[in-house]
């Protein structure tokens, strides 16, 4: 649930709710987790979050659901707010950190620091909680060398998960207003696209998931709607993912004196898409950059997810 709403949804009513999202999930949905989104779930006055909690308590009570999780500021991780939630069985905390470069979370008004960020992680780790961090790039004074740090940073404390947001600008927010003025300019999606990347492959390398890259398609990130500007795209993620399987191929088929025509890849059916890329780019850049006719995936349930075969020669695929 979008914490942003809350004020306005009465805790009684959650089990409905929960229910109506569940109807299309068959038997095999679990595990079901309730989660609280969008805002700051413990910057909200204690006798919200109280109700809340108890109503998602009830719903794993009553075996709807099997565990809950919400989002919150660093600042807002306390041990007094700790104590106030050890009761209900909450499994992951996840702290909008954004950055961990103070400059850039000073420019922004965040009003939390990177250390505050460090403190929350360590506190929650004490308390036996799973912990995810969301980061955002191309924030106002964020660049690449920036960005690559913070990831370096969070990756040192060991997070369980992580998200990674692209910035955007949406009408009648703060940024719009900066935007107008010409004091601030969103990255594009291509560079946007091609940095997360590194920053997946990165986490990948310290054994750290990455659950989202991009922001959830909604009413609200459309241009007609809110948004103004940004790299926004409803596959984001499956962007990211494209382009390290078209390296890892390019790196590949490079080494090899001559490329067939046509090109034969066998692959697991999940990687399907990754492989093709967005709209069959990747097919069209390999045809263009070995001078191919023809590229064929053939789908096989047995291969490894983390590999591709190419040619009959098994090369890694980090996803």
């Amino acid at each position: 649930m979008d914490t942003d709403k809350l004020p306005d949804f009465k805790p009684e009513n959650l089990r409905q709710y929960a229910l109506g999202n569940l109807k299309h999930k068959g038997e095999n949905r679990h595990p079901v987790e309730v989660a609280f989104y969008g805002g700051t779930f413990l910057g909200m006055p204690k006798d919200r979050v109280i109700p809340f909690l108890k109503a998602a308590a009830d719903l794993i009570n009553e075996g709807v659901a099997d565990q809950i999780r919400f989002s919150t500021r660093p600042d807002t991780i306390t041990d007094k707010n700790l104590d106030l939630i050890s009761g209900f069985p909450v499994s992951t905390v996840e702290l909008g950190v954004q950055s961990m470069d103070d400059r850039v979370l000073a420019t922004c008004e965040r009003g939390h620091s990177a250390s505050d960020s460090v403190k929350a992680v360590s506190l929650l780790k004490g308390r036996g909680y799973r912990v995810g961090v969301q980061l955002m790039v191309g924030l106002p004074g964020d660049t690449e060398a920036g960005s690559f740090s913070s990831v370096e940073k969070v990756a040192a404390l060991a997070p369980d998960c992580v998200r990674i947001y692209p910035t955007v600008v949406l009408k009648g927010s703060e940024l719009a207003r900066w935007y107008a003025r010409g004091d601030y300019t969103p990255w594009p999606l291509d560079a946007c696209v091609g940095h997360v990347k590194r920053l997946y492959l990165y986490f990948l390398q310290h054994k750290i998931r990455v659950i989202r890259m991009g922001l959830q398609p909604s009413e609200t990130l459309r241009p007609e709607s809110h948004l103004v500007a940004g790299p926004f795209h409803p596959a984001f993620g499956h962007l990211v993912q494209s382009e390290i399987f078209y390296d890892v191929l390019v790196s590949f088929l490079q080494e090899k004196a001559t490329v067939s025509d046509p090109l034969i890849l066998r692959i697991h059916p999940f990687n399907v898409s990754k492989t093709a890329g967005y709209i069959n780019r990747n097919i069209a850049l390999l045809k263009a950059r070995f001078h191919i006719h023809s590229v064929l995936i053939r789908q096989d349930p047995f291969c490894p997810r983390d590999f591709l075969f190419v040619e009959g020669i098994a090369i890694p695929a980090p996803c």
